[in-house]
């Protein structure tokens, strides 16, 4: 089961596309926002949800304050249960969620971003994340942050000029890194 943990919609619980999302878990999530906070104020914040999923991420973001979160998901079914959970969560005025693919968004982008979740399926090849780390970067706005989510055996993502590597922090199987401009 995949819930909201903290904030205004706290409690809620999100629906998970079956076969098609690998949802990041609460204790990953609790974690990566107590990184954030100590390093951010996500108050009226801009935020990016990349391979979006279940949409916890962003939803999560805008629960504790953020202003607004675009959700990108290029899988049908899997952004069909996003506008399920963000109807649930009540968020549809702070929300959007795009029904395209995370290459295709970041090449026609739709303004700047504070923050950035980049948490693609484990499976996809470390030079496809690179690829999108390196189009974050061109919708980051000044100050923000990435968070990179992956797998534990996937190689070290690579950051482009002007974003530096902050942290790096391992939950099981997963690894989540942060960079800032």
């Amino acid at each position: 089961m995949t819930r909201i943990i903290a904030g205004e919609f706290r409690g809620r619980r999100l629906a998970v596309p079956a076969d098609t999302t690998r949802p990041t878990s609460d204790r990953v999530r609790e974690a990566v926002f107590s990184m954030l906070g100590s390093r951010m104020d996500l108050s009226e914040a801009r935020v990016l949800d990349l391979y979006a999923g279940t949409g916890a991420l962003g939803i999560e973001a805008v629960s504790r304050g953020a202003a607004s979160a675009v959700l990108v998901e290029a899988d049908r079914r899997a952004a069909g249960v996003l506008r399920d959970n963000v109807a649930v969560c009540g968020a549809a005025a702070q929300v959007r969620i795009v029904n395209r693919s995370v290459e295709s968004f970041l090449a026609a982008p739709t303004g700047t971003f504070d923050l950035i979740f980049l948490d693609p399926p484990y499976d996809i090849s470390t030079d496809e994340v690179n690829r999108a780390i390196a189009g974050c970067a061109a919708v980051l706005a000044e100050g923000g942050w990435i968070l990179v989510e992956r797998g534990r055996r996937s190689d070290d993502v690579a950051w482009p000029e002007g974003i530096d590597e902050v942290a790096a922090k391992k939950y099981g199987d997963t690894v989540v890194v942060l960079g800032s401009r």
